[in-house]
């Protein structure tokens, strides 16, 4: 008999039961609500162009239960019916990991605690600040306990206004702990094969990673026997599920895999055959670690990274008659830029084990942050152009200014801070690797990004041959100095171009206020020092101080998006409907502050000649923001193996995987995909 058929009958059984045998127990009267239901939105004041999330709340009585999204032998899932206003618009409803429920041999996907379903609502650019959206659900579910099944019904409603995104601190709260029950995205793609009517699913996980009692949850209905018995084997960095295959096969498989303890993961899998053993920790780490070295190398040619790293040209040249001296700063250059990697790895790696839904390059996605070091910057480049010299004004430019191995350490944490947001060849899948290995493996592999960056002066100060090469020390270094001076005001241009995309208009003059008071500052500063006088410090740190004080309290102020033309905002309802629709999609993640992605998009993205090639061909362009690190975007990266941008796919009607593109473009990538 079909499942659909079972599952109306075992309805109808459990209802007449109730109903007509008099040694059941006592049934709930009409009026008594089973599973108590509530709407409650993170934000009551969603900004435009942007999403906020609202949450299903619900609360079963005790000894009833709801269902999972694919709620197993019996059951049906909620339905939901939503009433929004014009151009609103919510996506698929998030579900927490579900619990095994197993009756008279029927396996059921349940939930006997309260828990809420976490959907994202979409408000659109443009909209009135003020404007009054009225949210309405209309929803069905199904109340079950071991003798009965009742259907019940709620209307839930709630009025939000457009504004600025902000949200109650005890309300964020509650989002954090419903967000921490939903199953994290698996960062590497699963495989299955059917043979012999035995379902074998392969699932890429670290073997130092502790399972406990875990079940598979197939969202894919008919896949699997879901009362069948499940065998779970460790192998090397796979993980082997084997189980009864169900009656109707599929194409593809999802699935909730549970760990225990309320840990699960999300996985997709297509059919493969793929050996079960998918090598041990160290080979995986060996190979993340090697193109994590070959990553970081490249990245020195990244137009993000050069600026910075002109900096150490001067004490290169200044010690280039020194071979010990060379050495040694060519080390302490070296242990700036590891422990830089090591230190924002081991944050990401603490982060993410909170819970929270941040990647590569987080550093800059905080306005605060880049305000820093747009000061840094000024400071470095107004001592470049020896607008003053004394090295206790700044400590960031003091520190990257010191002669010795001082300077040359704070010149690579320096460089490695502002390098670390690009992501270049080799290292997008080292860094997606190394999110799922074991932390002390994961924190080699960033170590090795680190190795890479320094690698080009390591070798400097350790080869004589290459320090001959090097002119002499001179009156040409003063020259120098001043002409480094070029790209250091180019990044700090840079970093207030990436501040504008962050802030509203109103916070960016006064961060520009900010920092011309803190020139202001260092000038009166550098005339103290050149007639010696006492605490000739004194007003640059003054200046520091407000400057300081008085941007951090302005950059908090987010600005209101603007539609992108004739780009569609990244939306995964969106692209599954595409798909299904059989469009060309290209798909693009990019943040402001990589400025690799800038350069791709103006190189061959935003190019009359691609628009006119996509419009021919019916390509539709998908544009990912991770500016401010949305979570949405985090977690579609990591199930791509991915941890930061940029990141582009091309979707081809009639393939079920998309094309993995460059990650430095050119115009010719677009015509071979086009060709195809």
């Amino acid at each position: 008999m079909p499942t659909s058929s079972i599952e109306a009958l075992l309805i109808c059984l459990c209802l007449s039961v109730a109903s007509f045998v008099s040694a059941a127990p006592q049934m709930p009267g009409n009026d008594e609500v089973l599973i108590a239901s509530a709407l409650v939105a993170e934000s009551q004041t969603p900004a435009p162009g942007t999403h906020t999330t609202l949450a299903i709340v619900m609360e079963p009585q005790d000894e009833w239960h709801g269902y999972w999204k694919q709620p197993g032998d019996v059951g049906f899932p909620p339905k939901l019916s939503w009433r929004l206003p014009e151009g609103v618009s919510v996506g698929e409803a998030e579900y927490p990991v579900p619990q095994t429920l197993l009756i008279d041999g029927l396996m059921n996907h349940v939930y006997e605690h309260p828990y809420a379903l976490l959907v994202p609502l979409q408000v659109p650019a443009g909209m009135p600040v003020g404007s009054q959206l009225p949210i309405q659900l209309d929803m069905q579910y199904l109340a079950c306990r071991y003798d009965a099944c009742v259907p019940e019904r709620a209307s839930l409603n709630t009025r939000l206004t457009v504004g600025d995104g902000t949200s109650d601190a005890a309300v964020q709260q509650r989002f954090a702990q419903w967000r921490q029950a939903l199953p994290r995205p698996l960062g590497s793609k699963a495989s299955f094969s059917v043979d012999k009517g035995i379902f074998r699913l392969m699932v890429p996980l670290p073997a130092a990673m502790a399972i406990k009692q875990p079940h598979l949850f197939s969202a894919s209905k008919g896949a699997i026997n879901n009362a069948a018995e499940q065998r779970f084997e460790r192998k090397g960095d796979v993980l082997v599920v084997e189980t009864e295959a169900g009656d109707k096969p599929a194409d593809f498989f999802s699935a909730t895999l549970s760990l225990g303890d309320g840990l699960g993961l999300d996985l997709q899998a297509g059919p493969a055959a793929v050996q079960a053993a998918g090598g041990s920790t160290l080979s995986v780490t060996l190979v993340a670690l090697a193109g994590a070295v070959l990553g970081g190398l490249l990245l020195n040619l990244m137009p993000c990274v050069f600026p910075i790293l002109s900096l150490k040209a001067l004490s290169i040249a200044r010690s280039s008659s020194n071979a010990a001296s060379a050495r040694s700063e060519a080390v302490a250059y070296s242990l700036g830029v590891i422990m830089v990697c090591l230190l924002l790895g081991g944050i990401l790696l603490a982060l993410r084990a909170g819970g929270a839904q941040v990647g590569w390059a987080f550093q800059l996605q905080d306005p605060r942050v880049i305000f820093v070091l747009l000061l840094l910057s000024c400071a470095i480049a107004f001592n470049l152009t020896g607008l003053f010299e004394l090295s206790s004004v700044s400590s960031g430019s003091g520190l990257t200014e010191r002669k010795g191995a001082g300077g040359a350490f704070w010149t690579g944490a320096l460089a490695a801070f502002v390098a670390t947001p690009c992501t270049g060849p080799f290292m997008a899948a080292a860094l997606g690797a190394a999110l799922v290995l074991p932390p002390a493996a994961a924190l080699l592999v960033f170590a090795g990004l680190g190795l890479g960056i320094a690698l080009p002066f390591l070798l400097l100060g350790f080869i004589p041959a290459l320090q001959r090469c090097l002119p002499k020390p001179g009156s040409w270094m003063q020259t120098l100095r001043n002409i480094l001076a070029v790209p250091m005001f180019l990044t700090a241009l840079a970093l207030l171009w990436v501040l504008s995309q962050q802030v509203t208009a109103s916070a960016l003059v006064a961060v520009i206020g900010c920092s011309m008071l803190f020139a202001f500052g260092l000038w009166i500063t550098g005339l103290r020092q050149r007639v010696f006088k006492k605490a000739a410090w004194m007003p640059a740190v003054l200046a520091a101080l407000l400057a300081f004080g008085l941007g951090l309290s302005q950059t908090h102020q987010q600005p209101e998006p603007t539609p992108n033309g004739d780009q569609l905002a990244f939306d995964q309802a969106k692209l599954s409907s595409l798909r299904k629709a059989d469009k060309p999609v290209f798909l693009y993640f990019t943040a402001d502050w990589c400025v690799t992605c800038k350069v791709n998009e103006q190189v061959a993205i935003d190019r009359d000649e691609t628009h006119e090639a996509f419009a021919k061909a019916g390509v539709v362009s998908m544009r990912g923001d991770w500016t401010d690190g949305d979570s949405e975007i985090t977690a579609f990266l990591e199930q791509h193996g991915r941890s930061g941008v940029p990141f582009y796919l091309w979707y081809t009607p009639g393939k079920s995987e998309p094309t993995v593109l460059p990650q430095v473009l050119t115009p010719s990538v677009f015509v071979e995909q086009l060709a195809n």
